[in-house]
């Protein structure tokens, strides 16, 4: 092929290169949007991230493989504009799936593994590969206008680079947040639509006004099957976040819960900030209560480390007359939420939103905490970072002498082996570390622990609730190390090692784990 010169070449290969840094930041788009989209159904954790990029990666590869040979067997510039239609049917086509196969999968019985790679794989790996056709069929049509190679080639791959970092940073820092989940799909889908239109300068116009045709037919069916229905009352950088009626989980009146992507993380009553409908919110009060008995003489001092629902510390500021308390909370829209539509007054609480291990090593001072208790595990996504010797040495240097520290864990039950490293982790520091639950299922199942330890004195096998509903917990401690994989088989938790996925497996392997 002759080497085309002067100002149409010019104004080509710039089309190109842009063709190709705009399709590389859509598939970032499309990537980044993807963990949004599926975690309302299946949360978001390391597999469900690892499902996402392997796919996504998996499509390109093939893409690529495609259009290099579609490239060197006559690939042309309408080809190159068929390929980007497509690739915007395929993404906007992705809501209708999700409509089909959510139902599906929901009432499934298949483990969160399997269920995070069927909602990638069926959404988002046709887009992927037809994405990954451009650049190599690009590169190849600028070859042809431009003899250096080295330089056309290095020119395309820093653009899509450059593309996909841009695509990454603008959908995580601003898309989502603004604009929302679905809006991003179109969004994305009419962008590659425009970027085809260029490619179409000769030939026949038949083939992209059928595609068109048809986008427009899909984009009516997505809406009649509520596919651009945005299942979120907000979204923000960390969750999707709904608010929703749980009145028949309390006794009387009016109650809400707040749904964090697919979890629920608290409900509060309207007209009692104490009532604790949850069972584990509950057990961690009534440690409390039993840790400072009798009433200690000042005002005790709390820090929860994950605000949610603020349940624990709405209640906390109405059963403990001038308790001090501190929340961190990663998430300032969490904080308005529940503030607006929650009942929940955070006028005289200290309210910071930062990341809760940075907050504990960056307070002044000597300040120190008669209590600490952790509530930020989102299901079975943990945040190893809060699991750590290296965060259990902060939170013992930030608890007075006699103070008690308090976490809840999901893990598997009867072997909890997360919850037996997580012992022998807090032991590091702690004389006395006890696990508690509101139930002994009969059955293998997972289960909601919370883990006290404290420095005081030991305590009894069960304990009774002292205020709100009549309930009873079991300290479990004996049981659970004479049961399954023994405490000594198992790991200490370091900021080099928390092999959380590993001791988790048999609720990620299987149905408990969704």
């Amino acid at each position: 092929m002759a080497v085309a010169s002067g100002v149409v070449r010019d104004y080509r290969l710039a089309w190109y290169g842009a063709a190709v840094f705009l399709s590389s930041a859509v598939v970032m788009v499309l990537e980044i949007t993807a963990g949004r989209l599926i975690a309302p159904y299946v949360g978001v954790s390391l597999y469900t991230w690892t499902a996402i990029i392997g796919v996504v990666l998996a499509g390109l590869s093939l893409g690529n493989w495609l259009g290099g040979r579609w490239a060197d067997r006559g690939g042309n510039e309408r080809a190159v504009g068929l390929t980007l239609m497509a690739a915007g049917l395929f993404s906007l086509f992705s809501l209708l799936v999700l409509t089909i196969v959510a139902p599906f999968l929901q009432a499934s019985t298949l483990d969160l593994v399997s269920s995070s790679f069927i909602y990638v794989v069926t959404l988002f790996f046709a887009p992927a590969v037809m994405l990954g056709v451009v650049t190599p069929m690009l590169t190849t049509l600028a070859l042809g206008l431009d003899a250096r190679a080295g330089h056309v080639v290095g020119r395309m791959h820093a653009l899509a680079a450059l593309g996909s970092i841009i695509g990454t940073f603008v959908t995580g820092y601003l898309l989502i947040q603004y604009i929302g989940t679905r809006n991003v799909i179109v969004g994305a889908s009419v962008t590659v639509f425009l970027l085809a239109v260029p490619f179409f300068r000769a030939g026949s116009r038949v083939a992209p006004l059928a595609l068109l045709a048809g986008a427009v037919a899909l984009a009516g069916i997505v809406y009649a099957r509520a596919g651009f229905a945005n299942p979120c009352d907000r979204e923000s950088n960390y969750f999707c976040l709904r608010v929703v009626d749980s009145s028949s989980d309390a006794p009387f009146g009016t109650a809400k819960a707040l749904i964090l992507d697919h979890l629920m993380h608290g409900m509060n009553h309207d007209s009692e900030p104490g009532m604790m409908i949850s069972p584990y919110v509950h057990l961690m009060d009534e440690l409390v209560l039993q840790h400072f008995t009798p009433a200690p003489g000042t005002p005790l001092r709390f820090f929860f480390a994950g605000g949610g629902a603020y349940t624990q510390p709405r209640a906390t500021q109405a059963l403990y007359p001038g308790a001090q308390i501190t929340v961190a909370e990663l998430d300032p829209a969490v904080t308005e939420t529940v503030r607006q539509s929650m009942y929940v007054d955070v006028q005289g609480m200290e309210v910071i939103h930062q990341d809760a291990r940075a907050v504990l090593s960056r307070l002044a001072g000597e300040r120190r905490f008669d209590v600490i208790i952790v509530d930020a595990f989102h299901d079975i996504a943990i945040p190893y970072h809060l699991l750590t010797r290296e965060f259990v040495q902060l939170v013992r240097a930030r608890l007075a002498a006699d103070g008690l520290f308090a976490t809840n864990v999901v893990d598997a039950f009867p072997d909890a082996r997360l919850v037996k490293s997580l012992i022998n982790t807090l032991a590091t520091e702690f004389r006395y570390v006890d696990v508690w639950v509101d139930n002994l299922p009969n059955r293998d199942t997972r289960l909601t622990y919370v883990i006290a330890a404290h420095d005081t004195r030991p305590v009894g096998d069960m304990l009774q609730a002292r205020r709100g509903f009549e309930r009873s917990w079991y300290r479990i401690n004996v049981p659970l190390g004479a049961t399954g994989t023994p405490l000594a088989a198992l790991p200490e938790f370091t900021d080099d090692y928390v092999p959380v996925e590993r001791l988790m497996a048999h609720l990620l392997f299987s149905a408990e784990g969704r």
